[in-house]
């Protein structure tokens, strides 16, 4: 496998609106410092995978409108490693428009699709299952994700049951793939003990997807081979905006994943987290002696435990008497909410565009 085989394509579209009101759809969370760290979670991913694969593999696809923040954040990168998805069509489209594109430049490529919001606590562990993963798919013919061992019984990931028995190089073939169960089914995933999380990192030779796509999805595959000749030309862009509309909305977790024979998985184990919610964000933070996470300079906290805070640093915000509670202060909205319901944020933010339209997304 010759390093210049692989690419990695880094999804940045989404708006991120569990992560509301600091996650705006002008200014989603990928391009936030959530949690303090002096870079932005793209910036974040970004660098990361600079130790894998040559810079100039790197590729992100994005919407239109968020193209000259990513530039801000990512200066080094090359305007055409930045493919702009003419609408959200969901995670099937990015991958099969990507392959398509690349099968282009390069038949033999290898591929790493990854979003551009995941904590990784270990990334030399991170950069050794990369390799192994690509590693593996260079040379079978197999859709391979990351998966990471649960720790509650969470509705808001796919789980992966992989066959314990079946393990060629600390890779497993996958028994079924769920994506977001009910609680109870969550539950019981949980207590079999051969179930994982599905990271949303996945890894595939562009043959392999291919031919996925032509099996799976074929309405999508052929909307893509139209484009044949403009990929990777002045043409891409108009010839992609003409098609993309045609594409259903749908994962590659639902359109692929859970109908493919050929699903292998790794155990990873690099301190991953999909940071995807404040309660997410609030788990990976530091705590004061109550089990406060605060952010921001001027925050006091009395009598309050156990919650989630967050406020610009020139204003002075006090908390008294509140438990469990997600309190997020910006200069147009204020967020107070049980973080027992945070999974409901999305709702609520769909009230306010009910009853205030778009003017606080």
């Amino acid at each position: 496998m010759s390093i210049q085989d692989n690419y990695v394509v880094i999804m940045a579209g989404g708006i991120g609106s569990r992560f509301w009101p600091i996650s705006r759809t002008q200014y989603p969370k990928q391009f936030l410092d959530i949690l303090g760290t002096g870079r932005s979670l793209i910036q974040w991913t970004y660098f990361r995978f600079k130790n894998i694969c040559p810079k100039e593999n790197i590729y992100f696809i994005t919407n239109q409108s968020y193209i000259s923040t990513l530039k801000e954040q990512i200066p080094e990168v090359d305007e055409a490693n930045i493919i702009s998805e003419p609408s959200r069509k969901n995670t099937a489209p990015c991958a099969a428009y990507f392959a398509h594109k690349i099968s282009q430049l390069n038949p033999k490529a290898n591929i790493i699709m990854s979003p551009a919001d995941h904590l990784i606590m270990d990334e030399r562990a991170f950069e050794r299952t990369c390799y192994d993963a690509l590693d593996f798919v260079a040379h079978h013919d197999a859709l391979l994700t990351l998966g990471i061992k649960p720790t509650r019984p969470d509705t808001g990931y796919g789980y992966i049951q992989y066959d314990v028995e079946e393990e060629l190089d600390k890779v497993y073939r996958v028994k079924t793939f769920t994506e977001k169960p009910s609680l109870e089914l969550a539950r019981t995933f949980l207590k079999s003990g051969d179930f994982l999380w599905n990271s949303g990192i996945f890894v595939w030779n562009v043959k392999t997807i291919m031919e996925a796509l032509a099996k799976y999805l074929p309405e999508m595959h052929e909307v893509f081979l139209q484009a044949k000749d403009a990929y990777n030309t002045p043409q891409e862009y108009s010839m992609i905006s003409q098609l993309y509309p045609l594409c259903t909305n749908i994962s590659i977790d639902y359109g692929i994943m859970e109908k493919a024979k050929n699903v292998f998985v790794i155990p990873s184990y690099f301190g991953w987290c999909d940071l995807g919610t404040w309660e997410s964000a609030y788990e990976n933070s530091n705590k004061d002696y109550l089990g406060n996470a605060v952010y921001g300079d001027n925050v006091m906290v009395i009598d309050a435990t156990e919650c989630m805070i967050k406020a610009p640093n020139d204003k002075l915000v006090l908390l008294q008497g509140l438990e469990n509670f997600i309190v997020i202060d910006t200069p147009d909205v204020l967020l107070v909410c049980e973080r027992s319901r945070e999974q409901q944020i999305k709702e609520y933010v769909a009230e306010v565009k009910r009853n205030k339209g778009e003017k606080y997304l």
